[in-house]
């Protein structure tokens, strides 16, 4: 194994020194940010005003200005210690892409400039053919295109030898279609715009510029790396294959919010830290529930920053870690038997006067406007059930829904009692009344104060609930990318807030007065989709068959939602609202079945190759070491459980590795159907007995570093 100068577990000391000081951090903040700030001081007046009617209106882009807007750009960066720029895109893959070019240009004469075009910055041309594209572009057929996005901010990125201008921007085919997830996000937008202005102008309400907003709170394991580089499984695949549970997990809850080791704190403080200089606005730190799990959260943004900076989160926790001996593992699963991480999306609408449409407040416009679009939700969320399913499905989040903390496959909505009781008497006729208490909350002790009872609590287990002033969506997994899950939600949320905005223009024009009329659409919304309102326990058993009988989809697996997202109904929203058109659908669907087979294919093969090289001269070694202990005595019950254990693991290796030489088919969906029905069980056969293995095999023998040692030591 190739030696790492990193601290290991037992090597590393605390630093002394603070990384930076209070003030420094507010000094620091944005400091890598190409900010509106720094356009307003290195450009002219009318070329910064053309550029803001673009990033703040959504007015189309002046070619005109793009020489100069690149010159303050490159001025800035260069200035900054960057030598290169890269056209920074999210492409089919689920995560980043780059491709750095040089400022400098050599002259024919002899020496250099530096030199940054309008043209450089407006659109780049990365080879697109070793991108996914589920059929959109043919190898032959390389050609795809990044044009710059102007609403996202250029950023710096620091290494240990200099620096990098990246370029927010998004990808797309010859033809125009999207070939990464950024640009369907902000046509999603657009549409949420269009849909949220016309019903705010039934309700009375002004504003400019609709948009959602986003805080994604990131789930995350810390090992140290001298451990991650001996799991070829880690590695490889990003989760355990192997792993026996420990005696002690997360069953004592101690770890959920407990002290923060120094170590881990050093690390936290340090991404901060970073972070900060790139204008992500992260707030809050702790431990999560299982042993070795962490949480990193922002505060809310645009949701097109929000994006893009949820990927920075992701990069830089991975890279800092390094510094600190450990490894960050962001698979929704690494370990089993313990929680796995996800990435709770927070999600709600604003307007550009500063109105969050999913806050209630105490004017009775505003709570017009609250009740308007938090009923549009129930219906959007019940009539696409499935498209919010797809927007989290993956092979990895398959291991981690429905169990640990994690919400069940079923998509439901919490609402609350107290939100609940209240449309449940507006469905009634008795807007007025409500049988709930949302008003103190009683802490039981004269000394402590009575503290505002939010109209809703915390549910868990739920995939989708009202957290007081947005929408949690629990099921987002933790390695993934949250454009698609944002770009669902916007697309959902467009259309059911179009179907409730003409219902009430129906009223009105009907001559009822605007609060009759409000009152009337929140009815018969809230009766027709009340099924997919749940505030209760979502791992119940109870909870499955109720869901049956609401007419509630179960898409328990990636392979059981694929299938969907190419429903009429789906096709028809996301194509009438210029989001994705057929093709651009249809590829989305391969893609993802591609990824699923190629994902789980890549597991199989590293299980038999661990069991291999690794598990099985183990067990053979140690019965040979038996054997030689106890050459003049009766086999040890130890000895025969080995051998029998052993045997079997020897057969269901020999079945695994049957089933990995067989494909089941020239399709991707073909492949995909042959690693669930076939593959995963055989896998999972394999690592059963494996994990029997290695409660009795000696650990100088198994030679895995156990989830006792990467789950505890730190």
């Amino acid at each position: 194994m190739t030696a790492h100068p990193s601290p290991s577990v037992s090597q590393w000391r605390p630093n002394s020194s603070p990384l930076l000081s209070s003030d420094e951090i507010h000094e620091a903040f944005a400091c890598d940010v190409f900010t509106i700030e720094q356009m307003r001081q290195r450009l002219s007046k009318p070329v910064f005003r053309s550029l803001m009617a673009t990033i703040e209106q959504g007015m189309p882009l002046d070619p005109a200005i793009a020489d100069t807007v690149a010159l303050a750009m490159k001025e800035w960066a260069t200035e900054r210690g960057a030598t290169h720029y890269t056209h920074w895109f999210q492409p089919l893959t689920g995560s980043t892409a780059e491709k750095h070019e040089s400022f400098v240009t050599p002259l024919p004469t002899g020496g250099a400039v530096t030199e940054f075009s309008g043209k450089d910055l407006i659109q780049g041309e990365p080879d697109a053919s070793s991108f996914p594209s589920g059929g959109l572009r043919a190898t032959f057929e390389a050609r795809g295109y990044t044009a710059w996005d102007p609403s996202s901010p250029a950023f710096i990125m620091r290494h240990s030898n200099g620096a990098t201008l990246c370029i927010p921007t998004v990808f797309a085919s010859w033809t125009g279609e999207a070939l990464d997830t950024k640009l369907p996000l902000l046509r999603s937008l657009e549409a949420l715009n269009r849909s949220v202005l016309r019903a705010l102008a039934l309700l009375g309400i002004r504003a400019n510029r609709a948009y959602a907003t986003m805080g994604c709170e990131q789930e995350y394991f810390l090992i140290d790396e001298t451990f991650y580089y001996r799991r070829p499984d880690l590695y490889l695949t990003g989760r355990t294959l192997f792993g026996a549970k420990p005696p002690r997990g997360q069953e004592l809850e101690d770890h959920y919010f407990g002290t923060i080791p120094d170590r881990v704190l050093s690390y936290m403080t340090e991404v901060e830290h970073v972070l900060y200089r790139l204008g992500v606005p992260v707030k809050t730190r702790h431990n999560e529930v299982a042993p070795a799990q962490y949480e990193i959260a922002p505060v809310f943004e645009h949701v097109n920053a929000a994006a893009d900076h949820q990927h920075l989160v992701m990069n830089v926790l991975r890279a800092t870690a390094r510094r600190y001996g450990m490894v960050c593992l962001l698979h929704e699963k690494p370990f089993a038997g313990v929680n796995g991480s996800g990435k709770h999306l927070n999600w709600s609408i604003a307007t550009d006067t500063g109105l969050n449409l999913l806050d209630p407040g105490t004017e009775p416009q505003q709570n017009m406007a609250f009740l308007f679009f938090c009923v549009a939700m129930i219906k959007a969320v019940h009539q696409h059930q499935d498209l919010l399913r797809y927007s989290v499905a993956s092979a990895a989040n398959d291991h981690r829904l429905g169990a640990h903390e994690a919400p069940p496959a079923i998509i439901s909505m919490y609402l609350g009692e107290a939100l609940t009781d209240m449309f449940e008497h507006i469905a009634q006729g008795q807007p007025g009344s409500s049988s709930t208490d949302g008003g103190l909350l009683h802490l039981g002790a004269t000394v402590l104060p009575r503290l505002p009872r939010h109209a809703t609590d915390r549910n868990r287990t739920s995939p989708f609930a009202f957290t007081g002033s947005k929408f949690e969506f629990r099921a987002v997994g933790a390695s993934q990318s949250v454009s698609l899950p944002a770009t669902i939600l916007n697309a959902i949320a467009a259309e059911a807030i179009d179907q409730l905005a003409a219902e009430l223009e129906r009223n009105l024009n009907a001559g009822m007065p605007l609060e009759r009329a409000l009152e009337q659409v929140i009815a018969d919304v809230f009766t027709r989709h009340r099924a997919i309102i749940y505030n209760d326990d979502g791992y119940s058993p109870e909870w499955h068959q109720e869901a049956a009988r609401r007419g509630l989809l179960n898409l328990r697996t990636t392979l059981d939602v694929l299938p969907r997202l190419t429903d009429p109904k789906n096709i028809a929203l996301l194509s009438s609202y210029g989001i994705l058109n057929e093709r651009e659908i249809a590829a989305r669907q391969e893609i993802a079945y591609a990824q699923y087979f190629k994902t789980i294919n890549i597991e199989a093969e590293t299980t038999e190759q661990i069991a291999m090289t690794h598990l099985l001269p183990a067990c053979f070694s140690y019965l040979d070491l038996l054997g030689r202990t106890n050459a003049h005595h009766a086999a040890s019950i130890v000895e025969r459980d080995v051998a029998h254990l052993t045997d079997e693991f020897v057969q269901a290796l020999m079945e695994l590795r049957q089933q990995n030489r067989e494909l089941g088919g020239s399709t991707a969906r073909q492949k995909a159907h042959h690693m669930a029905e076939n593959v995963l069980p055989a896998m999972n056969a394999v690592r059963a007995i494996a994990d029997q293995l290695e409660r009795l095999v000696p650990e100088h023998l198994w030679n895995l570093p156990t989830y006792q040692q990467m789950l505890w030591l730190k």
